[in-house]
């Protein structure tokens, strides 16, 4: 699989990345380990080199069942976690940093990211000159190789940027999700810092497996997701219905369709998470696709259709 440049880093990085959210079963239905651990496995495997986490996804497991399976190939692979919104004080950092290391069963992450902007979910708000202080300290010690943020607009990016080198920003995008282009990813251009995108297809919207009206497992949290409201799910049927024929004019899945789609954008990666190797060796796949000019201009239109309607919110759940 080919590799990009992590911002102004000399990480590289491929264009589809696995994602573990699942990883930690928090929030998520029905997830097996031994099906995660396979998964994770599988998309080493496929290609696919970097993996992306946080502390907080299920507390840790996510973290632990990723160091776990990869100890065997630590050098050959980069690894993203994240520090939770309610650890960002300078000490706080210091700590959640230690035990993502730990957990990880590294001496080094290579991206290390604030999960969501101070005050975020009723955190208390700290200062990102201090939060800033200690990423910088823990890059000069050798405990992170870069820096990362995740959730933030524009705004927040620049202010950070004051303090630190940001090599990138994690918010959620997807041809139904598009927030981002109008607000921090003409920054991220100018400045180089690479875009990646998680929920890329949408939670899972953009594979077409769901119906309208589908029943998500007991704590799974996509049923809160607003693209699967009853007010958008007209849009999202019409739309899925005319991508269709543009995955099957490629013989690619819609999946496969949705994250070539968000890789095409100048600058981007597409964080996909998987809960077992069949899923991930698909979405392995969606890195060879290459869209025509006009079939890239088609998606756009019939994405818009989705989402101009939506409003400024980038949070994607009504929690």
């Amino acid at each position: 699989m080919e590799k990009r440049r992590l911002g102004t880093t000399d990480i590289e990085i491929t264009p589809i990345i696995m994602g573990t959210w699942q990883a930690g079963k928090h929030m998520w239905a029905n997830i097996d380990d031994k099906d995660t651990t396979q998964a994770i496995r599988a998309a080493y495997e496929a290609g696919i080199t970097t993996f992306d986490t946080a502390a907080s996804y299920g507390k840790g497991h996510s973290e632990r069942l990723l160091g776990e399976a990869l100890a065997q190939v630590r050098d050959k692979v980069v690894l993203a976690t994240k520090v939770p919104a309610h650890e960002l004080k300078y000490d706080q950092v210091i700590e959640s940093c230690h035990r993502s290391l730990e957990n990880l069963r590294t001496g080094t992450i290579d991206l290390y990211q604030i999960h969501w902007p101070s005050g975020s979910w009723k955190s208390e708000v700290v200062p990102i000159g201090e939060t800033m202080q200690a990423m910088n300290d823990l890059k000069e010690q050798g405990k992170i190789r870069a820096i990362g943020v995740s959730n933030f607009s524009r705004a927040q990016l620049e202010e950070a940027g004051k303090h630190a080198r940001i090599e990138s920003l994690q918010p959620p995008y997807s041809l139904f999700w598009r927030q981002v282009e109008e607000d921090a990813m003409p920054f991220c251009r100018e400045k180089d810092i690479t875009v990646l995108a998680y929920s890329p297809m949408a939670q899972g919207l953009l594979t077409g497996r769901f119906s309208p009206g589908h029943r998500f497992g007991k704590g799974d949290h996509r049923k809160k997701n607003r693209l699967f409201m009853p007010e958008n799910a007209g849009r999202v049927q019409r739309a899925l219905k005319e991508l269709r024929p543009i995955a099957e004019e490629r013989g690619i899945t819609l999946g496969q369709l949705a994250l070539a789609w968000v890789i095409a954008q100048p600058g981007t990666c597409a964080i996909a998470g998987a809960r077992n190797a069949e899923q991930v060796l698909e979405n392995a796949k969606a890195a060879e696709v290459r869209l025509p000019a006009p079939d890239l201009a088609r998606m756009d239109e019939i994405g818009r259709r989705v989402t101009d309607p939506l409003d400024d919110n980038p949070v994607q759940w009504k929690f």
